[in-house]
């Protein structure tokens, strides 16, 4: 049988490659073959991951140190990229941050800071490896967005994320429509709570134990590898037929 999922001979860009959810799905890339180049600003992490990358799958990685904000450093991180490969298959917008606080408490930097990251910096990163995937003639962009983007929430005041991420989601829808016609797709995963090194004590405490069993249909949060699947779909010849979705990995979280 064919294996839909084999990314063999693609070059795939993951942004926020330091640690967490980017590390794991660049792993996932790497575990079907997929040639990778690993994005963040903390370059010391990059090199790690990628020897470890390397040895463990086999697969050739380039890392390069990258903040995503900044016009410069993308399109350098696009000419590394390609003196490298000489090409690009599929970019995953994974590198984002988070301002958390009341509504009435946030400040005009905090705000601003969050659509720089995770709005703009999501669009710069697409508009300049799309540019080098409409040449080919082919391409998967998938946009990390949240769950938050497609509801509100109860648990912890962060407005600007909300918006950011709400934009990354009908953003989405935009440049799938524009970038059809180049033969690429653009999706994006809404994630839910996922565990993470950084977010293990907080979903662990009981308090977010708690909030896990009273809105979560599946009564957990994310395990390491759950969302890999979802992005290797997005990724591969599995979904050359679905662009514009906006796919929540949430336990159920916002079905209800």
């Amino acid at each position: 049988m064919t294996n839909l999922f084999d990314l063999t001979g693609r070059v795939a860009v993951v942004t926020g490659a330091s640690t967490g959810l980017g590390l794991q799905m660049a792993k996932a890339f790497a575990s079907q073959g997929a040639k990778l180049v690993l994005l963040a600003r903390r370059m010391n992490l990059l090199e790690e991951n990628a020897k470890a990358i390397t040895a463990e799958f086999g697969v050739e990685v380039l890392p390069f140190a990258c903040d995503i904000t900044s016009a410069e450093r993308v399109k350098e991180a696009v000419k590394a990229t390609i003196d490298r490969f000489g090409r690009v298959d599929i970019l995953v917008n994974n590198a984002g941050t988070g301002a958390v606080a009341p509504a009435e408490e946030i400040s005009d930097e905090q705000f601003s800071n969050e659509m720089n990251i995770d709005l703009f910096g999501t669009f710069l990163c697409a508009r300049e490896f799309g540019k080098e995937m409409i040449k080919a003639g082919y391409g998967r962009i998938i946009n990390i967005a949240s769950m938050y983007g497609l509801v509100g929430n109860l648990i912890v005041g962060s407005a600007p994320y909300h918006a950011a991420k709400g934009g990354v989601v009908n953003m989405t829808r935009a440049l799938a429509a524009e970038w059809g016609k180049y033969g690429i797709t653009v999706n994006s995963i809404c994630p839910g709570y996922f565990y993470t090194d950084l977010t293990t004590a907080t979903l662990d405490s009981d308090y977010f134990q708690a909030i896990a069993k009273q809105n979560i249909p599946l009564g957990r949060y994310g395990k390491n590898g759950e969302l890999d699947s979802c992005a290797l779909f997005l990724a591969s010849p599995a979904s050359t037929y679905v662009t514009g979705q906006n796919i929540a990995v949430d336990g159920g979280y916002t079905c209800v």
